[in-house]
């Protein structure tokens, strides 16, 4: 690997990695942690790259002021092969987790929305069906999913139960012969306006366990109504649920999900990916923060050119590397299959608690432009509000990770 030049009037642009063509350093990557995947990652990489300059960038603000999902990119997006690529699949190679997490950085660092749209369909959604369905579920559902033509969701949270769904569920299935009767109700479940199939979890009233269900848009009594007013990640569809008698067939109920610990194996997984999330997001409001401070003059000079202006930028290149690093790690161990509840929780919660300070820099580089869609800081702003709370809040994560350290468990 050749660096570029790195004199003090050049920030590093390009690198060349071995045996691909000059693949463009992404500019908040300092210290280039993407040159570690071999030759033909670093391609999928750059095709992704492409694909997002061409297809997402241009149409982000459009639709994230519209409060509308861009449809039309889903049939695009299944050409680039990306979803669901950390899974078996019979004649594909299962990607590493580090190119898995490199591709949902790239997602979140162009559209943090588009990440996540990706990360409800390709990780929670099939995530579950991968880790708890029977071989007859995933052969029945995968396959579509993989080619998004079949759209999943994930429904957990509850209009009274976030943080404490652990604790128990207010929505109840009770079987009936061949098939299951859930009540109650969802809250925040992204993509479910338009996806074929939610995965709900509910509390079994016959031995209060809690158990995972495929519930499709057709299945009668389940209705699914597009939340208003969303300040964050406002082109992903989230949807408040309701479930009045919905029968569900066992069939489509995940036979490896029996208890809250197998939903927690799925949470557990996905807590990476919103890290990498989240590295995106700040490297997108550095990127706009950098490009703003190169063409802005104030007193006669790039704002770039002021010591206050650089110490913004430093600080937010510090965030983003530490974060950086920090996820490329837990991929590392996921990859081992040694991560621990604790290693992913300390990953989603520093990083996110990161990228907060990060784009409050990015959004103090702009002043006053700072709060206009033009310049796409404000969209990474608002949006890594979200970030910062599903998942698990910060709080959350630091109970999991300090039970982690003593051997205490601080929950309620």
């Amino acid at each position: 690997m050749t660096a570029a030049d790195t004199s003090p009037d050049s920030a590093p642009r390009t690198v060349d990695a071995p045996g691909s063509d000059v693949l463009e350093q992404l500019p908040g990557d300092l210290y280039g942690y993407e040159h570690m995947l071999p030759a033909g990652d670093q391609q999928v990489l750059m095709r992704l790259r492409e694909w997002l300059h061409r297809e997402i960038k241009p149409i982000a603000n459009e639709y994230w002021a519209k409060a509308e999902f861009p449809r039309h990119v889903i049939p695009l997006m299944a050409e680039l092969g990306i979803v669901g690529m950390a899974y078996e699949r019979e004649g594909h190679t299962r990607a590493s987790r580090l190119l898995s997490g490199f591709v949902t950085l790239e997602l979140s660092r162009v559209d943090t929305s588009m990440a996540t749209f990706y990360g409800v369909h390709s990780g929670l959604a099939m995530g579950s069906i991968s880790l708890l369905g029977s071989d007859e579920q995933r052969e029945r559902w995968m396959p579509d999913m993989f080619a998004l033509r079949t759209i999943g969701a994930f429904a957990l949270t509850e209009p009274n139960g976030g943080s404490d769904v652990a604790g128990g569920l207010d929505t109840t299935a009770r079987r009936e012969g061949d098939e299951w009767v859930i009540d109650g109700a969802k809250r925040w479940i992204g993509n479910a306006t338009f996806a074929d199939l939610i995965v709900v979890w509910a509390r079994d009233v016959e031995d209060d366990s809690v158990k995972g269900f495929v519930v499709h848009q057709e299945n009668p009594g389940f209705t699914a109504t597009k939340m208003e007013n969303k300040l964050a990640l406002r082109t992903v569809q989230n949807a408040d649920i309701v479930l009045e008698g919905c029968r569900v067939p066992e069939a489509d109920r995940l036979q490896g999900a029996n208890s809250f610990a197998d939903t927690g194996k799925v949470l557990a997984m996905t807590r990476g990916g919103v890290a990498w999330s989240s590295v995106g997001c700040q490297m997108g409001a550095y990127e706009a923060a950098v490009r703003y401070a190169e063409e802005r003059v104030q007193f006669g000079k790039p704002i770039g050119s002021f010591q206050l202006v650089q110490d913004h930028l430093v600080k937010m290149l510090g965030n983003i590397t530490a974060s950086l690093g920090m996820t490329v790690r837990v991929a590392e161990l996921q990859e081992a299959g040694v991560c621990t509840d604790e290693q992913a929780a300390l990953a989603k919660g520093y990083c996110t608690s990161r990228m907060r300070e990060s784009v409050s820099y990015a959004r103090e580089v702009l002043g006053g432009n700072g709060i206009l869609l033009d310049h796409d800081v404000t969209r990474f702003f608002n949006d890594a509000e979200a970030l910062y709370s599903y998942e698990g809040t910060r709080e959350m994560n630091t109970l999991i990770v300090g039970r982690g350290i003593t051997g205490h468990s601080a929950f309620v």
